[in-house]
């Protein structure tokens, strides 16, 4: 029996829709496939830090705080200044401090979570907040521009960071952040340094070793000590956290 041209014009429509049909299957599988390969390449970008920084701090992981970086004799004596600032808390506007980098001074109400160790150049909370964490005991290495730009710098400064990890024991108190001079309220290091170690303590007596010769009239608010060195050192570092631990500070059981 012969097909009638109704019938003819309803199989070549439908043979039309199943090709568009697999036509669009074909599209939408084209754009799954591509929207797959744009998200694998976010997560690997996302991931490639990371990653390489995990890396990077292998190199670490066998060796003490004390040998990672330059020698203690890269860094200068301890400087000792009267400190202001204890209890201090403003959280509106910018804070202008007396020393660079911050050691002493008013402060936001709120510290940084002690979880946190390492700070990239655009990671830090405010400097307002983290001189909070130095009124609780916390010790710092601020590193500036030019050790920023200095891988091999980095990579210390992110292995220090790395042996000091933890929140159950408070001697572990450490952060290590950016100072950024006048942006974060205050000048540069000296002249060819590049890092300073800090701490804001209540007593001018360290815990290990002598008093450093020169001290100032001890003021309300204790003292602050620092220390620049030219690059990073472990060994300065854990030198000056033995002799200014945490419970030399106004608030040394708060985390």
């Amino acid at each position: 029996m012969a097909k009638t041209p109704s019938n003819d014009r309803a199989a070549k429509a439908k043979k039309q829709l199943k090709a568009h049909q697999r036509a669009e299957r074909r599209g939408s599988f084209m754009i799954v496939g591509v929207c797959g390969v744009v998200a694998l390449l976010i997560v690997a970008a996302a991931a490639y830090r990371p990653v390489m920084n995990w890396w990077e701090l292998r190199q670490f992981n066998d060796i003490d705080l004390a040998s990672i970086g330059e020698p203690a004799t890269t860094c200068g004596p301890e400087q000792v200044l009267a400190a202001t600032g204890n209890q201090d808390h403003q959280d509106e506007g910018d804070i202008a401090y007396e020393t660079s980098p911050a050691i002493f001074g008013p402060h936001r109400s709120v510290p940084a979570p002690m979880e946190r160790k390492f700070y990239g150049w655009d990671e830090a909370p405010e400097v307002e907040q983290l001189v909070h964490n130095l009124e609780h005991g916390y010790t710092f290495l601020w590193y500036d521009q030019t050790a920023w730009e200095d891988d091999e710098m980095m990579d210390e400064i992110r292995g220090i960071a790395s042996k000091l990890k933890g929140t159950d024991n408070f001697r572990l108190k450490f952060k290590a952040a950016p100072w950024k001079g006048e942006e974060d309220g205050g000048t540069a290091f000296p002249e060819g340094q590049h890092i300073a170690i800090a701490h804001w303590a209540s007593s001018a007596e360290p815990a290990v070793g002598d008093a450093p010769d020169e001290l100032p009239e001890e003021g309300d608010s204790g003292f602050g000590v620092v220390q620049y060195c030219s690059a990073p050192s472990g060994e300065a570092l854990e030198d000056f956290m033995l002799r200014w631990p945490y419970t030399n500070s106004w608030e040394p059981n708060a985390m």
